[in-house]
């Protein structure tokens, strides 16, 4: 047999023997899924429940009516706790009791097992995942979605927390960070593979899973922009010279970006001048001035930082958004910053959350141990 006629032989050889292993292969797409859902959306003719098991395939199911509980754990099926379906309706923006206790922690981004060690570690939730906060008050300021493998496990987790928060007295604030209507307006660029992969999946856009006939897109579609608490103000970027000049009233503030929440962008932008600053780089979602001084994030001065602050009747401005080594105060106290790396600084044990107890405020990690702020 010639040279060439024992060459052609092996590669027909290697064709077959590779044709073998893709058709014999797994989908790769369940090699990339891990534990997730549920997703509640609502039909004509039911309630679709989309799950993704530990196995990772896919379960999609239409039962009539609401089910009564949904089961929830990790994207490894840890941290296991039980979810009851509720009444949704938008929190106050306003509480002018200032609580014994308010306990501050941003941008979770997927990330369950890190919410959980911060909650447990300072006695906000107890070894159940249940509430333990008592009549006090646990604020989120936003960003729960991308970067993480546990976004619908953290949405529940909140979720639940605010019904059995209420029935003990105490409150759970969720407030809108950028990468919610970043997810709604289908701008994925810092969603994990698995996301997209289910949605491909299922033969729809992602976004569609939290969309307006979704329970949890509902939820956020309630959640506040603005907020205060007693003597502070939440927002999740932040409050410039622009924002100051619009003038806007918190509720409205509140009531256009939920509006607008499940628009894409280009849509925002042409309804309305006020949804297009709103949903911008220099309106409550996107803003860093407050935190960064470069002459591109129009650092406001310290003397509109006063009149905002007169204006809303605080006395300080609470933010996340912007990432720092640890919590963060500017403006001499006025401002702070509560957004880190949570998974390196759980690991280092430095500071990831504020707790504010009577008239001071402390940086808290995972163990509960307190260092003075303000």
């Amino acid at each position: 047999m010639s040279l060439t006629n024992r060459k052609a032989l092996v590669f027909i050889a290697l064709l077959a023997v590779n044709i073998f292993s893709l058709s014999a292969a797994p989908k790769p797409w369940r090699d990339s899924l891990s534990v997730d859902g549920p997703y509640i959306l609502y039909t004509e003719t039911g309630t679709r429940v989309i799950t993704v098991d530990a196995t990772g395939a896919i379960q999609d199911r239409t039962v009539a009516g609401k089910p009564q509980t949904l089961q929830v754990t990790d994207h490894r099926g840890k941290y296991p706790f039980e979810v009851k379906l509720r009444e949704i309706r938008r929190e106050p923006w306003r509480y002018d009791r200032q609580p014994d206790k308010v306990f501050v922690m941003s941008d979770p981004h997927g990330r369950l097992d890190c919410v959980v060690s911060l909650l447990q570690g300072n006695n906000v939730i107890d070894k159940d995942l249940r509430w333990n906060f008592g009549r006090n008050h646990l604020v989120v300021i936003g960003d729960i979605f991308d970067r993480g493998e546990d976004v619908v496990q953290i949405f529940w987790l909140f979720y639940k927390l605010q019904q059995e928060a209420e029935e003990a007295g105490g409150r759970v604030s969720m407030f809108l960070g950028n990468h919610e209507p970043m997810v709604f307006s289908n701008d994925l660029r810092y969603t994990k593979p698995k996301y997209t992969i289910l949605a491909r999946e299922l033969g729809m856009e992602y976004r569609t899973l939290f969309g307006p006939q979704s329970e949890l897109g509902r939820w956020i579609a309630s959640w506040n922009t603005i907020g205060i608490i007693g003597r502070d103000l939440f927002v999740h970027a932040g409050l410039g010279g622009d924002f100051y000049r619009w003038n806007l009233p918190i509720p409205e503030v509140n009531r256009q970006m939920s509006r607008a929440i499940f628009m894409k962008n280009a849509d925002r932008k042409a309804q309305s001048d006020t949804l297009d600053f709103l949903y911008g780089s220099f309106g409550p979602i996107w803003y860093r001035g407050l935190v960064q001084d470069e002459e591109r994030r129009k650092p406001v001065d310290v003397d509109t930082l006063d009149l905002i602050r007169a204006r809303y009747g605080v006395e300080h401005i609470v933010v996340g958004h912007t990432i720092f080594r640890d919590i963060r105060t500017f403006y001499g106290g006025r401002v702070f910053d509560v957004n880190v790396d949570n998974r390196v600084n759980q690991r280092k044990r430095r500071g990831r959350a504020v707790l504010i107890e009577g008239d001071a405020y402390y940086v808290v990690g995972d163990r509960g141990r307190k260092r003075r702020l303000l």
